[in-house]
């Protein structure tokens, strides 16, 4: 036998699930739009993009570019016409005098605003199409922090729960029996109307403290089962404390759980911000998000204007489908029954 023959290492869990992963061809273009949804977030964040998203560049309810213009709105995107020479204006003399203020003060004379814009604009003339990614800022970050604080709460939640049992289980039990006899959008609005202030760190902590219950479920079932086998005896044996057992033994064999969780309550999260904001609870005034888009955009649909609801309704479809079928993709690929 050769003593110098080459030990293998076997694959981990996460080497394995990223093989699966990238062997599903719907899978990595699921991730591929997500990963461009999450480059705008950052972008627009950094204000490289639609950081000018509230300048008026169009005539209010400007159509999209491939619809071509509006004949009436295009009337006053064009700049007036100068006057015939032997015209007489008596505000002539007032109107030189104001143009040169302005233009010593540095206005000068505002550029003619466009008559079609390639995703059309809204009815203050902002553009649609930076409008979404700017919006689109504000709900993916509302989704992802919000499954963040849910299931880091969740996962505490469970696993002492299920490491301890007993009557720390049973309160723990009972919170959860609580949450969940109340359908969510009326616990969403509930604590929505309690914490009145409007805001995306309160859309967050509402979302946060009432979306646990589904993480806490499967997470505490795996800490039952998991802190009866032999790695746990062994490190119970060594001294290892009940913390240390809890979350440097047992989470990182259950984290695939909660990463599943999360990339499934983002999608939910993102929903329920957009309702919110559709309902009134959700951003303030001033800050663009898709639910804030959607709420606008019901009046300008009896006005025919449809552009700004297919924009916010198209991203929002785009990546809750893409997320949905990534989280989908993960479980399958994490699932250590297919090891």
């Amino acid at each position: 036998m050769n003593q110098h023959a080459a030990f293998t290492v076997p694959a981990g869990l996460w080497t394995l699930a990223w093989r699966r992963l990238r062997a599903d061809r719907v899978a990595m273009l699921a991730l591929a739009v997500v990963g461009l949804f999450l480059l705008s977030v950052l972008l627009a964040g950094a204000g490289l993009v639609a950081a000018d998203w509230e300048d008026e560049v169009a005539v209010n309810y400007a159509p999209p570019g491939f619809v071509g213009p509006d004949p009436a709105l295009a009337a006053l995107a064009r700049p007036a016409l100068p006057a015939p020479p032997n015209a007489f204006d008596p505000l002539a003399g007032e109107l030189a005098v104001l143009q040169g203020e302005l233009a010593r003060r540095g206005g000068g004379v505002q550029a003619p605003k466009a008559a079609t814009l390639p995703f059309g604009a809204d009815k203050w003339g902002h553009d649609v199409l930076k409008k979404t990614i700017k919006g689109g800022q504000t709900s993916i970050v509302v989704g992802l922090v919000a499954a963040l604080v849910a299931v880091a709460l969740g996962t505490l939640f469970g696993a002492v729960s299920g490491f301890y049992g007993g009557v720390v289980d049973d309160v723990f039990t009972w919170f959860y029996s609580v949450f969940t006899s109340i359908p969510s959008i009326l616990m969403i609005l509930t604590v929505a109307a309690v914490l009145q202030a409007r805001g995306v760190a309160t859309i967050v902590l509402i979302l946060g403290l009432t979306g646990w219950t589904g993480p806490y479920r499967l997470i505490r079932a795996e800490y039952i089962k998991h802190k009866a086998r032999e790695y746990v005896m062994a490190a119970d044996a060594i001294g290892a404390s009940n913390w240390r057992k809890m979350f440097i033994h047992i989470f990182p064999n259950v984290s695939h759980v909660a990463l599943v969780q999360m990339s499934i309550l983002v999608v939910g999260f993102i929903k329920a911000e957009v309702i919110l904001s559709f309902l009134g609870f959700g951003v303030p005034v001033g800050v663009v998000s898709w639910g804030s888009m959607l709420n606008e955009a019901q009046n300008e649909l009896i006005l025919g204007k449809w552009w700004q609801l297919a924009a916010a309704a198209g991203a929002m479809a785009l990546l809750v489908t893409a997320f949905s079928l990534l989280a989908d993709a993960l479980r399958d690929a994490l699932d250590p029954k297919l090891k």
